[in-house]
């Protein structure tokens, strides 16, 4: 009975600050949210990852090994989305960032700071990090067909992963005020994101059940399976591996919804977009089962 008291705990949380969003967006439609996207990808990611990262006990030796095991994952994730698109007859590069970048961020990172606290949200951010780069690299570039090495330079989140390996590597405590000032934008954007998820599902619309149905599957089904796969074949045990399957379960990241509305037609934006909804509203059946399992076989 303790274990799913946890989970309620858990999950309970992050449910009801996405229902206050969707409550806010049905009540007012024409709110505005782009303030909060531009926060968040200017200052609250990477004022999360800096936080996340420096200040809650992960070593360096555990942000390495799982900046690669979460890559391992996103390639993973990649050949799905590439086998699922070219029998869904789809656009094998515009469509393929919602089946290879999870919502690490606005769902994943709450989720794992309840279930194993202020650890597994380092290790959290160390696999958000990357997601969230390559929201803004590689998913720019899949979105617009074509490579941009300014995107990368103009990226916060690459100065911040940079900076916080910096002060992990060395072992370098970071001054109190950037404690404090990292750690008040971190709850904050938190926040913040999972109340623009809730505005953000009464916007979306489906345009192809079936298809997105589909292709859901394989995001929050095939997704944790990729990472049980990993976790078996490198041996993994404890927090850590409990937090890369709740991360690899997520729904696809509403990220890709603007990234390709600004890169790419309006039909694949819609695809997308029917991706994203399908996908969040069944993870909230597959995610506590997720976290179940996470709770009970790696603590």
């Amino acid at each position: 009975m303790e274990i799913y008291i946890k989970l309620f705990e858990i999950l309970f949380p992050v449910f009801f600050v996405v229902a206050v969003g969707y409550y806010i967006g049905k009540k007012n439609p024409k709110i505005n949210t782009d303030f909060i996207t531009d926060l968040s990808a200017k200052i609250g990611a990477p004022a999360i990852v800096f936080y996340a990262i420096t200040t809650t006990g992960i070593s360096f030796d555990i942000f390495l090994s799982y900046f690669w095991y979460s890559l391992l994952a996103i390639i993973g994730f990649s050949i799905v989305g590439l086998i699922f698109l070219f029998f869904l007859k789809k656009d094998l590069i515009r469509e393929l960032p919602p089946f290879i970048l999870p919502n690490t961020g606005n769902m994943g990172l709450p989720i794992c700071l309840f279930a194993y606290g202020s650890q597994g949200l380092g290790v959290a951010a160390t696999i958000s990090s990357l997601v969230i780069l390559f929201h803004f690299t590689l998913g720019v570039f899949l979105a617009d067909k074509k490579f941009n090495f300014e995107v990368i330079i103009k990226s916060p989140s690459f100065y911040a992963i940079i900076v916080s390996v910096f002060f992990l590597y060395f072992k370098i405590n970071p001054p109190s005020f950037l404690v404090n000032t990292t750690m008040l934008i971190t709850y904050a954007t938190i926040f913040l994101i999972l109340m623009s998820l809730g505005i953000a599902l009464t916007r979306l619309k489906v345009f192809s059940f079936n298809s997105a149905l589909v292709s859901s599957i394989a995001r929050i089904v095939i997704g944790p399976i990729i990472a049980f796969i990993i976790i078996k074949y490198f041996n993994l045990s404890g927090f850590a591996a409990g937090v890369l399957l709740i991360q690899s379960a997520m729904p696809s990241a509403v990220l890709t919804y603007l990234v390709g509305s600004i890169y790419s037609p309006k039909k694949i934006v819609d695809s997308i977009a029917s991706m994203i909804v399908v996908s969040t509203l069944l993870s909230f059946i597959t995610i506590p089962i997720i976290v179940f399992i996470s709770l009970k076989y790696f603590i």
